[in-house]
């Protein structure tokens, strides 16, 4: 009996333990895919140098969110001159808001299929939009509207400019924002022959174009050879005190048939002396040799510019020309009373709008200095001062002397 007893009140008890394990397990599974759900839809928020960033645990989704406000105040005037006529066109003292940009950007599904957006508050115009798929080095894809990748000073953001503006030779020469397909990435990097390649087929009609005019396209390459076996990076300033020297040669060629003789953030245009253009009027051929080079503070680059526009209606060819030379250094690696924050940079630039009349000359010659604050490029005073010479055939020139600084902040 007491055998019978105790074999009862066993198998009571594992009976018991059943029915428990049986009610507590569903219940601790669920607490488990809670929890892993809880941490799945986790997202990280933090701040980088590209803004507020909200990311995934898993790293298959990302978004940066950033706002960046260009101040400035330049007299007289604030544009570039673009003829004799400009250099005394306006003695006005300018204060403006120069750029106000929200920029948002990360990847979606897989940290190689990234997105960009642009905007550009102060002037209501979508700037930038476009995907990438960058799951190499050696072969990317880049689909929608961008600065082409052309000529470095374009590239550059106006945020990490060295000087307060770009040249000069910017307005003749850039082939600013376009729509289409690039093809990019580098390859033996590390080596003598490291190279980084750009090809790209375009609209040729500008930012915000809904369409082509016709038929032609825009074909842009450009070949950068790393001859140091490391690529520059694309900034105005060696912010980065870059230990080991970095160097670029790179050329670059482009040809687009259009109603355009030039292209800017407002989209296309015509360089001064040219008349509104009709479908297929204007072909552009244009070639382009840059240099760049960055080494314990000290910064260098470079572009020759040469661009032949044929106008099939008038049945007249222009060949325009133009260069600029830049460099900059932080002198407080070798005079240390010089604030470590104070970069010194010059500039020259020239352009000749008709290389047929040799006399026909623009000049700048400018001289800045930048303040770094904590953060680089993302917050720094710009004081820039620039002398115009304008020449030509008809005319003995003139000349002119601007002022302008410049608070840039990214936030």
């Amino acid at each position: 009996m007491i055998a019978i007893s105790l074999m009862f009140q066993r198998n009571y008890c594992i009976t018991i333990l059943g029915l428990a394990f049986l009610l507590v397990t569903p219940s601790l599974l669920a607490q488990e895919d809670k929890t892993a759900n809880t941490q799945q839809k986790k997202i990280d928020i933090e701040y980088t140098n590209k803004g507020f960033q909200f990311k995934t645990v898993d790293n298959k989704h990302l978004l940066h969110i950033e706002s960046r406000l260009q101040f400035r105040f330049a007299t007289p005037g604030d544009q570039n001159p673009l003829n004799y006529d400009d250099i005394y066109a306006t003695d006005n003292t300018v204060f403006k808001i120069n750029r106000a940009r929200l920029k948002i950007g990360g990847h979606a599904f897989q940290p190689y299929l990234k997105y960009y957006f642009e905007y550009e508050l102060a002037q209501g115009n979508l700037l930038d939009f476009r995907v990438m798929f960058n799951k190499w080095k050696a072969f990317n894809i880049k689909v929608g509207q961008w600065k082409t990748y052309y000529n470095r000073e374009r590239v550059i953001s106006s945020g990490k400019q060295q000087m307060v503006e770009r040249s000069i030779i910017t307005r003749p020469f850039t082939l600013d924002r376009q729509q289409g397909i690039e093809f990019s990435g580098r390859v033996f990097e590390g080596s003598l022959a490291d190279i980084t390649y750009h090809m790209s087929i375009l609209t040729g009609s500008g930012r915000g174009a809904s369409e082509n005019d016709d038929n032609h396209l825009m074909y842009v390459g450009r070949l950068q050879w790393n001859f140091l076996g490391r690529e520059v990076s694309m900034s105005g300033s060696d912010l980065d005190y870059c230990l080991k020297p970095e160097a670029l040669i790179a050329l670059a060629a482009a040809t687009n048939t259009s109603p355009y003789t030039r292209f800017s953030q407002d989209g296309g245009g015509q360089l001064d002396g040219f008349e509104l253009g009709v479908t297929g009027q204007y072909e552009v051929n244009q070639f382009m040799i840059e240099t760049a080079f960055k080494y314990k503070g000290f910064s260098w680059q470079s572009e020759l510019h040469s661009k032949e526009i044929i106008d099939h209606v008038n049945l007249k060819t222009t060949q325009l020309n133009g260069s600029y030379f830049q460099t900059g250094y932080f002198f407080s690696n070798i005079i240390p009373v010089i604030p470590k924050p104070l970069e010194v940079a010059g500039r020259f630039a020239s352009y000749n709008p008709n290389a047929d009349i040799t006399k026909n000359l623009e000049q700048e010659y400018a001289l800045a200095f930048n303040w770094f604050f904590k953060g680089g490029h993302r917050n720094k005073l710009s004081a820039e001062f620039t002398y115009f010479a304008l020449q030509s055939d008809t005319i003995e020139g003139d000349s002119g002397l601007r002022f302008r600084i410049q608070w840039d902040i990214s936030l």
